[in-house]
């Protein structure tokens, strides 16, 4: 092949054309990928299914965990038969429910979660995978990558970027408000979608009482959506009834609106069990 022909091939591979035996004039039409899908779980959980493979994101399935104080109903850990994975954001029991994981990963699937926590989950059993902060880590399709958030009690935490299907998510648990926004904006963003803490909880079991909100409120989640470039919120991490140690920002979900209209920032509503759309509802 002499060097136009050569350049001319290479054009065509990147373009992610295929190549014609000789004497055929038109390549068949490409299979198309399959798209990243997202289902809304209880709680911070999400689902994201890729083919037959299934990842799951701080899932939730124990009803000790919350008891009678979360309205959300708990969606079953349904798993086709691709492969399974669990990203863990940090060690509190609704958010690495154990339950839960056990029955996202069956026998053979691989969780993965900060090297903070990477002993504390295989000493539960689990197969884990350590993801250091900004290192990507390939699971079949899906590319994940573990990015800086800040925990309300100070434990390590991590947020979760995930690609896949032709599409970007971030997954942010119960981080607070932090400096990291801007730089996980410019370096993995733009994202399709932003799922957001928005409860703005309040502990009293840590004393001193501190009074000061320790989860994304309202506001500062849509500001976390803008800097990251998401084309929309989706909102997790509300729904608890009050009590005298977990309160949270009264009508969290009527705030949230208000402040995305404010600063024009996309928001789909997904109820525990839908499926996301990918279109904004509000």
């Amino acid at each position: 092949m002499n060097r136009r022909g050569f350049l001319r091939a290479a054009v065509s591979l990147s373009a992610g054309a295929v190549l014609l035996p000789p004497g055929l004039s038109r390549a068949a039409k490409p299979v198309e990928a399959e798209s990243l899908r997202a289902q809304r779980l209880a709680w911070a959980g999400v689902r994201l299914q890729l083919g037959k493979d299934t990842l799951f994101l701080d899932p939730l399935s124990d009803p000790s965990v919350w008891g009678a104080a979360l309205k959300d109903p708990l969606v079953p850990m349904e798993v086709g038969e691709g492969n399974r994975y669990v990203l863990v954001t940090h060690r509190h029991p609704d958010h690495f429910d154990r339950q839960a994981v056990r029955q996202a990963l069956g026998d053979t699937g691989t969780l993965v979660c900060g090297p903070d926590m990477a002993a504390t989950a295989a000493a539960s059993g689990f197969r884990v995978r350590p993801a250091p902060l900004y290192e990507p880590v390939l699971l079949n399709e899906f590319t994940v990558t573990a990015v800086p958030a800040v925990d309300g009690y100070g434990d390590p935490q991590v947020s979760w970027v995930v690609s896949g299907g032709g599409r970007r998510i971030i997954h942010c648990g119960d981080t607070l408000w932090h400096g990291s926004w801007w730089g996980i904006g410019r370096q993995l963003g733009p994202f399709d979608a932003a799922f957001l803490p928005i409860n703005g909880a309040r502990f009293g079991w840590r004393k001193p009482v501190s009074d000061v909100h320790g989860v994304l409120t309202p506001e500062q989640a849509v500001a976390a959506a803008k800097v990251l470039g998401a084309k929309l919120l989706v909102p997790i991490h509300y729904g608890v009834a009050p009590s005298e140690d977990y309160r949270e920002v009264p009508d969290a979900e009527a705030q949230l609106l208000a402040a995305a209209r404010a600063r024009k920032v996309d928001v789909e509503l997904a109820r525990p069990g839908e499926w996301l759309t990918w279109r904004p509802r509000t």
